[in-house]
């Protein structure tokens, strides 16, 4: 479920983009979107792990500092709507503080490099069909442009392209809890998980 709520509502709060700011609504959705999309991915990780471990052992801490950094955006945006500031003299005002910076500079950025690299670590290990890897990849892509230019029809684009494949995962998320049976990756495409569930690993 989470799986498919962050991108979402992530697509839900680029509906209420406002002329020179986010603006409060927005701002909150996104706050929103990042956390559900938290939760869903350590999920995903979770059972990721026994075909790519080391790729999980990176990609998770990573994927945390990345979602305060989405938080943080989401945050701004709502001052931005509170105090009537414009997006523009925002940025000017941050860049005034070199430390916070790192919340948006290197934190936010990180966020569709992580999902860059889950749409590659699905392909690599056929955890999923082809395409849903590059819809994956090619949303993350578009996400950091579409936020840079602040077009609403090239953001609209982004946010499809990652609605998509998340809307497979999470659906098969929801079909395989409780009935997969091993550690290999389902030839429907399917993640699987580490163990039987509601058994033991033998040996």
């Amino acid at each position: 479920m989470f799986l498919i709520l962050g991108p979402t509502l992530n697509l839900l709060a680029t509906l209420f983009w406002e002329s020179e700011s986010q603006g409060v609504t927005a701002g909150t959705l996104v706050g929103l979107s990042c956390a559900c999309w938290l939760v869903g991915l350590i999920g995903l990780y979770d059972r990721l792990r026994a075909t790519a471990p080391r790729y999980v052992a990176v990609a998770l801490p990573v994927t945390v500092f990345a979602t305060v950094g989405g938080v943080a955006f989401g945050v701004q945006s709502i001052h931005e709507g509170i105090f009537e500031v414009s997006h523009a003299h925002t940025i000017e005002l941050l860049n005034q503080y070199p430390f916070a910076t790192t919340l948006f500079w290197i934190a936010g950025p990180l966020f569709p490099l992580t999902l860059f690299a889950l749409g590659v670590a699905l392909c690599w290990t056929r955890t999923a069909p082809l395409p849903v890897g590059v819809l994956l990849c090619l949303g993350a892509v578009a996400f950091p442009l579409s936020r840079i230019t602040r077009e609403v029809s090239i953001a609209l684009v982004a946010d499809v392209l990652l609605v998509l494949p998340f809307l497979y995962l999470g659906a098969r998320e929801w079909g395989l809890w409780g009935r997969s049976t091993g550690s290999a990756p389902s030839r429907d495409g399917g993640v699987p998980s580490a163990t039987p569930v509601g058994g033991r690993a033998d040996g």
